[in-house]
C-alpha cells in the first residue's frame, strides 16, 4: 500500500467512476440526533473551501488532503461523535470511505469570503444550497454570517443568509447560522468576541428569514455565556474557533457552556483534529466527556 492509501482510492474513483460519489451518499446509513437531553457533538471541517488553511502554529496545516482525510476519519471514528460539518469535497470524499455512515452531516454553503481577500464580506454561497443539502441526504446546511457596519457588501450576506434559511426550512431540514459582529483590523477581518457583540449576532441572525423554526445557531463559549444564551430561544451548537494554547481552558468554557438549556451540543474543528500534541483520538475523547 502507498504512502497515501485514502485518497489513492478517492481519486480511482473519481477519475473512473464518479456516479459512486452519489451512490454512496444514498446508500449510507444516516445519523440519529440523541434523544431527550442529549447533546450533539459534530466534527467541522469547513476552513479549507475559504482558503484558510492554518492551525495552530502552522500556515499550511491543512494542506495535504491524506492527512486532514486521516484525522478525520480518527474523529469520526471515536465513540459519541455523532456527525461530521464540510464542504462537498470533503463530504464526498469522508462518504466514500464509508466514514460518514451512521453520522449526521451538514453542508457548509457560503465560502466565497475567502480568508483575507479584499472582498470578504461579500460572502457568497459557493458550496452547498439547500436543494445540494437534500439531495445529498445531508441533514442541514451552515451558513456563516458576519456583520461589518463599515461595509456596505455585508447586506448581500445578510440577505444571501435569509434567503437560504427559507429554502431549507422550506424542506424542514436546519439552517445552521454562524453570527458574529466583524470589522476590519489592519486589513483583517477579526470578530469581535465580547458578549454583548454576540447577543447582538444573535439578535440578527435569529431574525432571518419567513420562519425560525428550523434555524440553529453556531456560536462561540464567551465569558458571561450565561448571559448570552439568555438572548434567544433557538437551540444553539458550540463552536471551537482557533487552536486553544491551554486546551484545558477551552474544555472548561465548552462545559460551562453545555449547563445551558439551549445549547445541544459541539461543533469542533480544528481544535481537535490539530490539537497541541497532536493526539486526535484523546482530544476527541476528552471533549466527548464533556457531553455526558
Amino acid at each position: 500500500m502507498g504512502a497515501t492509501p485514502l485518497t489513492d482510492a478517492i481519486i480511482e474513483t473519481r477519475v473512473h467512476h464518479p456516479e459512486r460519489i452519489a451512490r454512496a451518499l444514498a446508500d449510507r446509513p444516516r445519523g440519529i440526533a440523541p434523544a431527550g437531553d442529549g447533546k450533539l457533538m459534530i466534527i467541522a471541517c469547513d476552513h479549507p473551501a475559504r482558503g484558510a488553511l492554518a492551525a495552530g502554529g502552522d500556515p499550511l496545516a491543512m494542506a495535504s488532503r491524506e492527512e486532514v482525510l486521516a484525522r478525520c476519519v480518527t474523529a469520526l471514528e471515536r465513540p459519541g461523535v455523532n456527525g461530521f460539518l464540510g464542504t462537498a469535497d470533503l463530504i464526498e470524499d469522508l462518504a466514500l470511505l464509508g466514514a460518514l455512515n451512521g453520522k449526521l452531516v451538514y453542508g457548509s454553503m457560503n465560502r466565497g469570503g475567502l480568508a483575507g481577500a479584499a472582498f470578504e464580506m461579500d460572502d457568497r454561497f459557493t458550496g452547498y444550497d439547500a436543494r445540494g443539502v437534500v439531495d445529498a441526504g445531508l441533514d442541514g446546511g451552515k451558513m456563516l454570517l458576519r456583520v461589518d457596519y463599515e461595509d456596505p457588501r455585508t447586506v448581500g450576506t445578510i440577505a444571501s443568509c435569509a434567503h437560504a434559511i427559507d429554502d431549507l426550512a422550506g424542506r424542514r431540514v436546519m439552517a445552521m447560522v454562524e453570527p458574529f459582529i466583524s470589522r476590519r483590523v489592519g486589513g483583517r477581518i477579526v470578530n469581535d468576541l465580547s458578549a454583548d457583540a454576540i447577543i447582538t449576532s444573535m439578535a440578527i441572525a435569529s431574525g432571518l428569514g419567513r420562519t425560525s423554526a428550523y434555524t440553529w445557531l453556531k456560536l462561540p463559549a464567551v465569558d458571561d455565556v450565561e448571559r448570552v444564551m439568555a438572548a434567544s430561544t433557538l437551540p444553539t451548537l458550540i463552536l471551537g474557533g482557533a487552536v486553544a494554547e491551554d486546551p484545558e481552558a477551552a474544555r472548561a468554557s465548552w462545559a460551562r457552556a453545555l449547563a445551558l438549556p439551549t445549547v445541544r451540543g459541539l461543533v469542533i474543528g480544528r481544535s481537535l483534529l490539530f490539537p497541541p500534541d497532536d493526539d486526535v483520538a484523546g482530544a476527541v475523547d476528552n471533549t466527548v466527556g464533556l457531553l455526558s
